[in-house]
């Protein structure tokens, strides 16, 4: 490629216009910019009468178009073809045109008319790279169209000069030798039996020098295997004179056995009463054009780091094999997710990181074993494979294990080896079944759900799985408008006292009244909010709805002289949210509550796992009175002593400790285990509560063991507040 102006390289950045304030991708002025380079580059070869100013202001707006092109949504890339043709308009045709035209569109195109805030850095190199082939494809057809008009004139002339020639006029003899010989494009006449009776000087250098090669064979021998299909049944309407001419793309090959790729152009001659008398082929050679195309369509679907075909290519196949027309019956698809490679370009660096992808897209070449197996990178440290007609569900599988396999031995990198671990979802089914998207979206949920089993293994899509993972997201992306909208409310279990059956409190378990899927137990949204943050300001509804109501049961009555309870669970984020206390705080002042009068319940996996200084604000608030409990005491990993240390003062037995309980005799192990819980607790000041108490048997027996509180069905099941009342409890089961 020839060096840009002022000693600038098309394949670096050229500076900003100095006292512009422009910048790369600015609008107009990066356009100007990009314009002014590209004449510079391109303006001495090109034989205009336009002066340098007036090419620069008849780039601008093939530059403009050039731009919007590459941020269209969808991309399409017609518009380069415009512009290859309004170049060839401007009469830049020198030899040296085309490349230095490409060569200023690869290296400032994207520097001075893309943003990569809006349009990311490879998806902008992977569009540049098709602008390029459609204006080279432009430039070349409008460049051809061009050629082949004065070439066909000339020829018409040559051949209306041969036919005066023989009729003894020299003059015109001669001058349709000088044109048929001198033609920069090849010129070959053919009867219409095929027979080639010349071809001027250019035609036989395209075949390697050698007339001979070339007049030796009729028309229709020049049979190539790449032939596009039916180019030959138009040659023979041509020949009966059903059409005057044709135009194609066509591959001859040379007497050195080398291919010659051509733009072929046909046209019938026809004598003064209409009969077709000869066959007049113009062909230009197109071979180092269509190498150019061929780079560039491979650089646009291959990934530059593994050599693999990246997600262009991948989705295309993708569509093809999908589609009705492809004869495809089933597919195979292993989607593959490297499993902790963040930590390693994070700790090694990312060109180790790339080292060791490139390690990995070779390994994973090396386990294709079809021609109907495809590997691709489709982005970071995913792969995938596609398997079309697999023979059966093992076929693909397999692939996945020898995938694994492959990937088992360490990479020496770094020096170092390092251990590769992936996680691969496994599609197989009926073509007629699938759809690209349901094929991408359903082997990134399994991959997945490899990667939560532990990694390093595979496994193969579910649809109950991906529809309760869909399922899942469709609920976390609702819950912000559902916390808006007011679709959750509360339900309000007793807190019963052993020795006397009295209501202390009430336990707030908030449900969600989802408009599709009916009520939704805490279980279904509660992991979701707390993955996702929402469940801070859900939480702090739930407190001051439940103290609200705490106040509301105290001026009724509810409970006598000894106020209700109310318990809110508080979870882990919550735990750690900065405002826990000063937000608990203003709750209970606005609504007036006594800080007695409030229960917090902590899990014990989140209250063992603290540290003093998420510990402190729970001291804060059993300081101030809230009472503190610790819930579903028995499903964590603590041991006893640790308690001494939380800020709880109550213990909330899991309702597995009691199960062994409801039956008739009671299960000895879990009477010993229940009765040293509950003397331990006494013993360090703890209240014992019990949840899941179901049966009057099993109620006995904690009240006997020492129990101070229970709840569970046998008293009443979770309900609005109103159901709540100051009596006796408990109810008949059921109720």
């Amino acid at each position: 490629m020839t060096p840009s102006p002022q000693g600038s390289s098309p394949s670096g950045p050229a500076p900003a216009a100095e006292g512009t304030g422009e910048r790369p991708g600015e609008g107009g002025d990066g356009h100007r910019r990009f314009a002014r380079i590209w004449s510079r580059a391109v303006y001495p070869a090109t034989a205009t009468s336009m002066t340098r100013a007036e090419f620069e202001e008849y780039l601008v707006p093939r530059v403009r178009e050039l731009a919007e092109a590459l941020h269209a949504r969808p991309f399409d890339p017609s518009p380069g073809r415009r512009v290859g043709a309004a170049l060839v308009e401007a009469h830049c045709t020198a030899p040296e045109a085309l490349p230095q035209v490409l060569g200023v569109v690869d290296a400032y195109l994207l520097l001075y008319c893309s943003d990569p805030a809006v349009l990311p850095v490879e998806e902008g190199r992977a569009r540049c790279a098709r602008l390029q082939h459609a204006v080279a494809a432009g430039f070349a057809r409008a460049l051809q169209e061009r050629t082949r008009c004065e070439q066909e004139a000339l020829s018409r002339a040559a051949l209306a000069a041969r036919d005066i020639a023989e009729k003894a006029l020299h003059e015109s003899e001669t001058r349709f030798r000088a044109v048929f010989e001198e033609a920069a494009i090849g010129i070959g006449i053919a009867d219409m039996d095929g027979n080639i009776l010349d071809i001027n000087n250019a035609l036989a250098r395209m075949f390697g020098g050698s007339e001979h090669h070339v007049r030796s064979r009729r028309v229709s021998e020049w049979v190539h295997p790449d032939d596009a299909p039916g180019v030959w049944r138009t040659h023979e309407e041509l020949v009966r004179g059903e059409r005057d001419h044709y135009r194609v793309e066509k591959p001859y090959t040379r007497s050195d056995g080398t291919v010659l790729w051509t733009n072929l152009t046909v046209s019938l001659l026809r004598d003064p009463s209409g009969e077709p008398r000869y066959m007049l082929a113009l062909i230009e050679d197109i071979t180092e054009r269509r190498l150019l195309n061929l780079r560039l369509r491979y650089e646009a679907t291959h990934d530059a780091l593994t050599d693999l075909p990246n997600r262009t290519l991948f989705f295309e196949r993708l569509e093809h094999v999908l589609s009705p027309s492809s004869g495809t019956s089933r597919i195979g698809l292993c989607y593959l997710d490297v499993d902790g490679f963040k930590t390693v370009n994070d700790s090694l660096g990312h060109a180790v990181g790339d080292r060791l992808l490139v390690s990995v897209a070779e390994r994973l070449q090396g386990c294709v074993t079809s021609q109907r197996h495809m590997v691709a990178r489709i982005g970071g440290d995913e792969f995938v494979a596609l398997v079309s007609d697999p023979v059966s569900r093992s076929e693909v599988t397999d692939l996945a294990q020898r995938a694994l396999d492959a990937l088992a031995a360490p990479v020496p990198l770094a020096g170092r080896e390092l251990s590769v671990r992936a996680s691969i979802g496994i599609v197989e089914g009926p073509v007629a079944e699938l759809t690209p998207a349901e094929v991408l979206r359903s082997a990134d949920i399994t991959m997945y759900r490899a990667k939560a089993l532990g990694g390093n293994r595979y496994e193969l899509a579910d649809p109950d799985s991906d529809a309760l993972t869909i399922s899942r997201h469709m609920l976390t992306t609702h819950l912000p408008a559902a916390l808006e909208g007011e679709e959750f409310f509360i339900e309000y279990q007793p807190l019963v006292r052993m020795e006397d059956g009295s209501v202390e409190g009430a336990e707030a378990l908030v449900r969600w009244a989802h408009p599709r899927h009916g009520v939704l137990g805490p279980d279904r949204f509660i992991p979701l909010a707390e993955h996702t943050g929402l469940i801070v300001p859900l939480g702090r509804w739930v407190l001051e709805q439940a103290v609200r109501q705490a106040c509301e049961w105290q001026v009724r009555g509810i409970g006598g002289a000894r106020p209700l309870r109310v318990n809110v669970n508080l979870s882990p984020r919550q735990l750690r949210h900065p405002e826990l206390v000063s937000e608990t705080v203003a709750v209970l002042r606005e609504a007036g509550l006594d800080p007695s009068s409030l229960c917090l319940e902590v899990t014990e996996s989140a209250l063992i796992r603290a540290d003093d200084a998420e510990l402190k604000p729970l001291r804060q608030l059993a300081d101030l009175g809230v009472h503190i409990a610790l819930d579903d005491f028995g499903t964590g990993y603590s041991n006893l002593a640790s308690l001494r240390r939380l800020p709880a003062g109550t213990l909330k037995l899991d309702r597995s400790f009691t199960r062994g309980l409801q039956q008739e005799p009671a299960d000895p192990v879990d009477l010993k285990v229940v009765e040293g819980i509950v003397s331990l607790a006494h013993a360090l000041g703890l209240s014992v509560t019990v949840e899941g108490v179901e049966t009057a048997a099993q109620a006995e027996q904690l009240r006997k063991l020492g129990c101070d509180s229970a709840q569970g069905w046998y008293y009443a099941r979770p309900g609005p507040p109103e159901h709540l009342s100051g009596s006796t409890m408990p109810l008949a089961a059921g109720q």
